[in-house]
């Protein structure tokens, strides 16, 4: 890297969302979106882009599946860019046929699990979990 140093410029929005509506995706995007466009240097677009969806799947998927309310941390290393997705359940994520025809979804975790470079899912104290998605910055 040539002696470059990676840092975190100060965010216009914060790095932790928390939602429990289906309009706390739109901002779990768009802090997703300052949060890579902040960082110094900032990852390459398409990389960029990859993070939001997986941040977007994690937190549509908290709300559908993980008790209708989540919390979302990113946070970014020399290569790494990790989002974290706390939610109610303790039930881990599992894979289901996706629905082609009725809309009923089953794409996202299976989307989830090709995109990422790394999955950890850990229990939270009490009840709930919190997904650690990470992708190479």
């Amino acid at each position: 890297m040539n002696g470059m140093k990676i840092t975190s410029a100060p965010h216009p929005v914060p790095t932790v969302v928390r939602g429990e509506s289906p309009d706390s995706i739109h901002r779990a995007r768009e802090a997703t979106r300052a949060f890579t466009d902040n960082l110094t240097p900032a990852p390459d677009p398409e990389r960029a882009d990859t993070f939001l969806l997986v941040v977007s799947e994690l937190a549509t998927n908290a709300l559908r599946h993980g008790g209708g309310r989540y919390a979302l941390q990113l946070f970014a290393g020399p290569d790494t860019l990790t989002a974290a997705v706390s939610d109610l359940s303790s039930a881990a994520p599992r894979d289901r046929t996706p629905d082609l025809n009725g809309g009923g979804g089953g794409f996202g975790w299976h989307m989830v699990r090709h995109l990422t470079s790394h999955l950890a899912i850990a229990p939270a104290p009490g009840t709930g979990k919190t997904i650690y998605a990470r992708l190479p910055r």
